[in-house]
């Protein structure tokens, strides 16, 4: 048994009171996210001729940057905002931003790293979490608290298209688990995180819900043939949108139409052969333009309860080629080489929970090691709330080397 040092007590009374807290600030940090953007406040993009690093996780820029998970609330933590290198759906290499965050707590020796992928924040550079991280914004950062007040470093990327150029390529999955697998790397890069203890040999957690339950996922999948010396010990991921076609059919009409079109958005930006725009009525094109200068606390409540035949002349999600790119984004088709913690609330209204279920069946077929829980009653905010600590504590036992107990069986 490790004896406890006295950093220990005082991370678990922090991590006591970010739990006892989270609930509550995740409600309000939702609504205080950025409603609309305007000044946009995460840094220029760097020169052109800065943008030639020669391997995905390379640093392009980094500054000093604050972490506050409410606004005015401090934290022991030191912040860089960083643009790193990564690489697109279709292969070429970009340029993405994030922040690492790292525990101010005089630690130098190698500490665990948990490359964090936040749900949906909006299409606006100015809804990235980067964005929001100093003025206390950002959706999530009290879960992620919760990260740093276990004494671990965490790597939180913006996504390809959020605080730098291009539209955001919300929902396609292949371009969110590289940005998220490429963060972890900048960080290990990154010189005052290796000072912190952020270094090669720190075991690597993934975590992400929602939109961030994809991009983990992807980053699950991912790991052994894109960047496969990240030591990474284990994938937490909830509320996982696993079958985009499925998603989009069940929001139809419903409470999470507007999500629908912002995927739309994304994928567009993606692969821009699909020509979003010939689909699109005046009032669809109304919509995106909106969409893309909001996040995502006002983007939903617009498009609730749209049907696609309101926004489009031609469904294009009945089309040959969206679909297939859609289902380029489907999980489930490869086998995670480190265990799963997979989780999902039975009564989520966002994603269908049989898609979470599906995907647990999935990954069992492929050998995969996966620990699945359900959230009885659960909906999509509650089950990222009440999921953050079971897949905080399942990551914890994966960086002590306790054996992972999957239950596919």
């Amino acid at each position: 048994m490790v004896p406890h040092t006295p950093h220990d007590r005082r991370a678990s009374r922090a991590l006591r009171t970010t739990a006892a807290t989270a609930a509550t600030a995740l409600a309000l940090s939702l609504g205080l996210t950025n409603a609309a953007a305007t000044t946009p406040t995460v840094p220029q993009p760097a020169p052109a001729a800065a943008r030639t690093a020669p391997r995905p996780g390379d640093i392009v820029t980094s500054s000093p940057t604050s972490f506050h998970p409410l606004p005015g609330q401090p934290t022991r933590t030191r912040a860089w905002h960083m643009e790193y290198r990564s690489t697109s759906a279709t292969g070429a290499p970009n340029v993405v931003s994030g922040t690492v965050i790292v525990p101010d707590d005089g630690r130098t020796g190698p500490r665990p790293l948990v490359a964090y992928a936040v749900g949906t924040v909006g299409l606006a550079d100015t809804c990235a979490p980067s964005a929001g991280f100093p003025k206390g914004t950002t959706v999530e950062a009290n879960l992620i608290q919760q990260l740093t007040a276990r004494g671990w470093a965490v790597a939180v990327t913006d996504y390809e298209g959020l605080g730098t150029p291009g539209d955001h390529t919300y929902t396609v999955g292949r371009a969110e688990g590289q940005a998220v697998l490429d963060a972890a790397r900048a960080a290990q890069r990154l010189p005052g995180a290796v000072r912190a203890g952020v270094t090669v040999d720190s075991p690597v957690g993934i975590m992400g819900y929602s939109q961030g339950g994809q991009a983990s996922g992807w980053a699950a999948e991912l790991h052994g043939t894109y960047a496969p010396e990240l030591k990474v010990k284990g994938t937490a991921t909830g509320g996982v949108p696993a079958d985009l076609l499925k998603v989009a059919d069940f929001n139809n009409g419903n409470v999470g139409a507007g999500l629908i079109l912002m995927a739309a958005v994304g994928q567009d930006a993606a692969f821009p052969e699909l020509d979003l725009a010939k689909y699109l009525n005046a009032k669809g094109r109304h919509y995106v333009d909106f969409m893309k200068n909001n996040c995502v606390a006002i983007d939903g409540i617009a498009g609730a309860f749209k049907k696609i035949s309101d926004v489009t002349v031609r469904n294009p999600l009945y089309e040959a080629d969206w679909q297939r790119r859609l289902r380029e984004s489907d999980l489930g088709t490869r086998r995670p080489d480190a265990p799963v913690f997979l989780y999902h609330g039975t009564l989520d209204e966002l994603i269908p929970y049989g898609v979470g279920r599906q995907l647990r069946a999935d990954w069992c077929a492929r050998g995969a090691d996966v620990r699945w829980s359900t959230i009885p009653l659960g909906e999509h905010v509650i089950g990222a709330i009440a999921g953050a600590v079971p897949a905080a504590n399942w990551l914890a036992d994966r960086f002590a080397g306790k054996a992972a107990n999957g239950n596919c069986g």
